[in-house]
C-alpha cells in the first residue's frame, strides 16, 4: 500500500498530527463501502491476505498533493487548533511497478518533521505507542503507526469498529517510556521485516482501545 502524506516546507505540520493522519487514512479506507462490498474488494483482500507493507512518500506542497487525489484511495486532513494542517491519503494497494507516474513522482526517503509536539488526540478511542527503543523518521513512523491502527480494525467486532467510525477512526499516537514499554504488550503489536531504516524483526508500535 502506497501512502502519501502533505510535505509543506513553509506551513509543515507537527510529527505526530502527520502519523495520526496516515493512520486514520488506512483504515478509513479500510473500513470504506468500497473496500468492503464495492469496487476496492478484491485489491484490498488480495493485500490483506499477503504480507501487509506500506509506503510513506512525501507530496511536497498542494501541487503534487492535488495530483494524487486523483488515485484511487482515501484522503484525511487533521487540523488541530494552532497547528499546521495535516493530510494523508492512503492508496488501494496493488503492484509496486508499474506504479501511477503520479505517485512515482513522489520521494520516499528521509520524510521526516521535527515539530515533537504531544497529541491533541487524547480522547481518541484508539491509542497508539511508539517504541522507546528505537528512532524513526516521520515517514517510517507514519507508515508503522497506520499499521498499527490497522491490525487494532482488524482484531475489533463490529460494534467497537462502528463506535471508531463515528469518532472519525481517530487515533492517539504517543511516545511510551521504556517501564510502560516493558509492562504493557498492548492489544495488538507491529513487527517491522526490517526492509527500510530499522534492522527486522524489530517492534516498532503497539495499539490498546
Amino acid at each position: 500500500m502506497q501512502l502519501a502524506v502533505l510535505y509543506d516546507k513553509h506551513q509543515p505540520a507537527s510529527h505526530v498530527d502527520t502519523c495520526e493522519a496516515a493512520a486514520r487514512a488506512v483504515v478509513e479506507l479500510l473500513a470504506s463501502e468500497a473496500a468492503r462490498t464495492g469496487q476496492w474488494r478484491e485489491a484490498v483482500d488480495f493485500w490483506r491476505d499477503g504480507r501487509i507493507r506500506k509506503l510513506v512518500r512525501r507530496a511536497r506542497g498542494q501541487v503534487r498533493w492535488q495530483e494524487v487525489q486523483g488515485v484511487d484511495g482515501v484522503s484525511v486532513e487533521q487540523q488541530v487548533p494552532g497547528r499546521n494542517l495535516a493530510a494523508a491519503r492512503a492508496f488501494v494497494p496493488g503492484p509496486v511497478r508499474p506504479l501511477d507516474p503520479r505517485l512515482n513522482k513522489l520521494q520516499v526517503s528521509g520524510t521526516e518533521l521535527s515539530d515533537e509536539l504531544p497529541s491533541a488526540s487524547t480522547e481518541a478511542l484508539v491509542r497508539v505507542g511508539i517504541s522507546p527503543l528505537i528512532t524513526m523518521t516521520t515517514g517510517k513512523a507514519a507508515a508503522q503507526c497506520a499499521h498499527a491502527a490497522q491490525l487494532a480494525w482488524e482484531a475489533m467486532d463490529e460494534p467497537m469498529r462502528q463506535r471508531w467510525a463515528a469518532d472519525g477512526h481517530r487515533v492517539m499516537v504517543e511516545g511510551v517510556d521504556e517501564q510502560r514499554w516493558a509492562a504493557d504488550a498492548g492489544r495488538v503489536h507491529v513487527v517491522d521485516a526490517g526492509f527500510t531504516e530499522l534492522d527486522g524483526p524489530t517492534e516498532t508500535t503497539r495499539a490498546w482501545w
